[in-house]
């Protein structure tokens, strides 16, 4: 439905785990990951990361491999591409990196199911090494936002969103936001009445607002694994079209023509068997 919008975080939402711990794990960087991510932020660690393995002779195509290897419940692709079917705007915010989400949405088949990426620039340099950089400069000036990272605050990308569709002067969409971490707290801030918010159950983003579920005016749907992903997200995207469907019809005055009554029919008595 183009009344739909779905907003998807990427790591440990659509794919089940953290895509840049995952990289630096299979190729057996964790030691020295560990020992960089105190002293830097974390954009910048994996940008040394990127650097230290080309210099190890590690290669894009070696990094590629790992990332189409990463674990995703086999109900969550389906899922995806059936709302893009029914004509939902899908639309990823993550804090991983245009490389790694790209990489591994070609190798799933579904990159073209989604009308927008906004996460951290991640491109491949002239050596042939993995920049990332951060969406947002930090070192220039802060975002303002003090509930999320200093390279991107998630609530600031989800009101630019809310904002340029208001301005095409179309109705109103409705939001659906499925996230997992503290990092997609503040755009559930952002929902309004009407929109829906599926945390997952247990998750960092869980924690929060179970502290203060009144100040979410979305309705929350938990879910725990990608069954429950599949099935609540489509149950969602149903129940919205359902109530616009009846909306559509109701504004049409659909009303049924007032015809003369017609005589009502001759009752029979019951026949009895002899």
């Amino acid at each position: 439905m183009a009344g739909i919008v779905v907003v998807f975080d990427f790591d440990k939402t659509i794919i089940d785990l953290d895509s840049d711990n995952w990289v630096v794990d299979e190729l057996g960087a964790t030691d020295l990951f560990n020992e960089l991510l105190p002293t830097m932020p974390w954009n910048s660690v994996m940008d040394r990361m990127m650097m230290e393995l080309h210099a190890q002779g590690r290669t894009i195509d070696e990094i590629a491999e790992v990332l189409k290897r990463a674990p995703i419940h086999p109900d969550v692709v389906p899922a995806i591409r059936a709302a893009h079917a029914i004509g939902c705007d899908l639309r990823i915010v993550s804090d991983a990196n245009m490389f790694f989400i790209e990489t591994i949405l070609n190798h799933l088949g579904i990159r073209e199911c989604f009308s927008e990426i906004n996460t951290n620039p991640g491109f491949v340099d002239e050596e042939g090494r993995l920049r990332i950089f951060p969406i947002h400069d930090f070192h220039k000036s802060s975002h303002g936002c003090n509930l999320c990272p200093p390279n991107m605050c998630k609530g600031i990308v989800m009101e630019r969103i809310q904002s340029s569709l208001m301005s095409e002067g179309k109705k109103k969409k409705k939001f659906i936001y499925l996230g997992d971490g503290s990092g997609d707290y503040c755009p559930s801030l952002k929902l309004g009445e009407g929109d829906f918010l599926m945390p997952r159950k247990n998750f960092p983003l869980w924690d929060l607002i179970s502290q203060n579920p009144l100040l979410i005016k979305a309705e929350i749907h938990e879910w725990s694994d990608g069954e429950e992903f599949a099935n609540i997200l489509l149950s969602l995207i149903n129940t919205i079209s359902m109530a616009e469907n009846a909306q559509f019809l109701s504004s049409q005055n659909m009303a049924v023509p007032a015809y003369e009554a017609l005589p009502s029919p001759t009752h029979k008595p019951a026949m009895v068997a002899n």
